[in-house]
């Protein structure tokens, strides 16, 4: 992910354009502290991985009140879940509800007046909301997905050691059978002479 960050606002720069990050994660924010850590503008830390709709909502809530509509977009970085040994990386972009004229969202609807704008404000905070949550929901399957492909692999290691030293167990401790019996053997041999 912090790759990834870097690299969409190294190709934003390249178009001329700006942007400010907002990290979830004492890791994530830590990575990216190095490289971009000007451009960081908000982060959440400690937070209880999978993440929650109320701590999904508390993000988009602050990401409106801090202004988020008067960007272009807000583009959301996460692991996506793919199969139980595969996840990518995947980013949603989430823009506001803007135009004028024949490009108005929502012509279809009648609003009461003076009320379109606030419900337009508040239908974005949702859908941006339900986008953090989803990218929570896939990040935490795809990290679930890797840790249970780390703790087969490490239990298919454990198997092959554990078959190694049983195998070279049993070699020692029938060669030590097998010198006892050559020193009784022997020592019944000595007797009879």
């Amino acid at each position: 992910i912090s790759r990834g960050v870097k690299s969409a606002v190294a190709q934003l720069k390249d178009q001329g354009k700006d942007c400010d990050i907002v990290v979830v994660g004492d890791k994530g924010r830590a990575q990216l502290r190095r490289f971009v850590g000007e451009r960081i503008k908000r982060s959440a830390t400690d937070v209880v991985s999978p993440g929650s709709f109320n701590l999904a909502a508390a993000l988009s809530s602050e990401l409106i009140a801090a202004g988020a509509a008067d960007y272009d977009a807000v583009c959301i970085m996460y692991n996506s879940y793919v199969n139980p040994a595969v996840y990518n990386q995947l980013y949603k972009v989430v823009k506001p509800f803007s135009g004028e004229g024949e490009s108005e969202p929502m012509m279809e609807y009648e609003f009461e007046p003076d009320t379109k704008s606030e419900v337009l404000v508040d239908l974005y905070e949702y859908a941006l909301t339900s986008q953090i949550f989803h990218s929570f929901m896939d990040g935490a399957a795809a990290e679930q997905s890797a840790r249970m492909a780390a703790m087969e692999g490490a239990t298919k290691n454990a198997g092959e050691m554990i078959e190694s030293l049983t195998l070279q167990y049993n070699r020692a401790r029938q060669a030590r059978i097998t010198t006892e019996l050559i020193e009784i053997i022997s020592g019944a041999a000595a007797l009879e002479d």
